[in-house]
């Protein structure tokens, strides 16, 4: 098993070869502002693992296993961002956030995550629920409740 490190390693030369089409210690070291010493210390070991091949001035290229690690790795990162932003969380401190939960859930719970994310992002319509927990989180009243007082006696379902 990988630690969290070596993970995020994978995911961020994954990201920088998607943008750029390589990618160099210094776009590693920029991306996970790690001084470039140790992103050479880290990359050496991935390689020693078969997970990256490097090469001191040809840069870092994953190998097929460490693109299927990475591939799964940024699953679950985009998984676990798209949740939160569903449930409102600023896009940056969403990202931020699955950078550090991607790694400590149970596989269980990021494919129940995936489902709930595919669920919401493509209902046919803007669910009414997702409308309610916005001005919820807004007023911290729920809108049905709102709805019954204006009711006044009338027997209303939200």
């Amino acid at each position: 098993m990988l630690s969290r490190k070596a993970e995020d390693y994978l995911e961020a030369i994954l990201d920088i070869t998607e943008q750029k089409g390589y990618t160099r210690i210094r776009d590693i070291a920029s991306a996970l502002a790690i001084k470039p010493p140790s992103v050479v210390e880290m990359v050496k070991r991935l390689n020693d693992i078969g997970l990256v091949e490097y090469r001191k001035y040809d840069g870092v290229r994953l190998t097929p296993k460490g693109k299927e690690i990475a591939g799964v790795v940024k699953e679950r990162h985009d998984t676990v961002r798209s949740f939160l932003e569903i449930i409102k969380v600023s896009k940056k401190i969403a990202d931020k956030d699955a950078c550090i939960i991607e790694h400590e859930l149970e596989p269980e719970t990021i494919e129940q995550l995936k489902k709930f994310v595919r669920f919401v992002k493509t209902a046919p319509d803007y669910p009414q629920w997702l409308e309610h927990f916005e001005t919820f989180c807004k007023t911290g009243v729920h809108p049905c409740e709102v709805e019954k007082r204006e009711a006044k006696g009338h027997r209303f379902f939200c």
